[in-house]
């Protein structure tokens, strides 16, 4: 185990190298000018030109990009364009409000998901089945910033029953009004995934039930119940782990939308804001870490299936 995940790690290294040269030349050569955020009327030219040398964007690309990652071994995220702050206090502020809005969003996706994916296989092409595969279908096709708009019309304008931003109240530190601000950014990245989720365990199910070892079970006399649950559901998870970790991206790229319409004060938020503001330090550092983020879940997806299925062996 301690092999393959340092093998894993050692792996990509090469991979966070091509993702920084890649991001960071697009970045540099994205129409727009940060230093157009400095200037005044009353500049000269002279005067915008320091600015643009303090920035430290007087430099070739490749200069620039030598000198980022020379402070970024040091633990030196740089420097705000906007906010004249460190970049990683400020994704330090953002980290846990992304973190815990995506993690509860992935548990309730799961949950949801083998729960109506397990009816949908039990009562397959009855009404339930039906129902539920028409609200996945749904779920998969709508798009979230839409999904986001309807419920803030309908819960926050209309029934006026949830908060439409922020993640507290002004002067409201309980619990229960944090969790009043997250359930419509919860609902809004759950639903895509638990749709997806759910149409894969329906169909694994499915797939399960008609395996001789199902009937074999049968004739020895054990409830179906049990074979249902202990057997057939445990064989039937074992690719979702899979999916789930390909659908990191989607989840990553999924809380930016949210964060930004619902004005959740987490790393999406602000990096929305720091590409609209060519803030290129913040746009490096959120870029990064949320590829660490992604290559961290796809590795812990590999020692989860491996766990679930002792059969299967990492490669050492």
């Amino acid at each position: 185990m301690t092999r393959f995940v340092i093998k894993r790690i050692i792996q990509s290294i090469p991979i966070l190298i091509i993702i920084s040269i890649i991001s960071f030349s697009i970045i540099r050569m994205a129409p727009g000018d940060p230093v157009k955020v400095f200037i005044t009327p009353q500049m000269t030219y002279e005067q915008i030109e320091r600015t643009r040398t303090r920035l430290g964007l007087d430099k070739p690309i490749y200069i620039q990009y030598f000198y980022w990652i020379k402070n970024l071994l040091k633990g030196d995220l740089g420097y705000s364009f906007i906010n004249y702050q460190p970049v990683i206090k400020l994704i330090k502020e953002r980290i846990g409000p992304t973190i815990g809005l995506m993690g509860i969003s992935m548990i309730i996706s799961v949950i949801l998901s083998i729960a109506l994916g397990t009816i949908s296989a039990v009562y397959k092409d009855k009404f339930l089945d039906k129902f539920i595969s028409k609200v996945c279908y749904i779920g998969i096709s709508i798009p979230s910033f839409w999904f986001a708009m309807m419920l803030i019309y309908t819960f926050s304008l209309k029934f006026k029953i949830l908060p439409s931003l922020g993640m507290r109240s002004i002067g409201v530190k309980s619990t229960l009004d944090l969790i009043k601000h997250g359930i419509m950014p919860v609902i809004v990245l759950s639903f895509p995934n638990t749709s997806i989720l759910t149409r894969y365990i329906r169909s694994n199910v499915i797939d399960e039930m008609d395996e001789n070892y199902v009937d074999m079970l049968r004739s020895k006399g054990l409830n179906y119940k049990r074979i249902l649950y202990v057997h057939i559901l445990k064989n039937s998870l074992l690719p979702v782990i899979t999916i789930l970790g390909m659908n990191l991206p989607s989840l990553v790229s999924g809380a930016f939308i949210t964060e930004s319409i619902f004005g959740w004060p987490g790393m999406g938020r602000l990096g929305v804001g720091s590409i609209f503001n060519f803030d290129y330090p913040v746009i490096m550092a959120i870029t990064m870490l949320s590829s660490v983020m992604l290559i961290v879940g796809n590795l812990v997806s590999d020692i989860c299936y491996s766990i679930v299925d002792p059969r299967i062996k990492l490669i050492r």
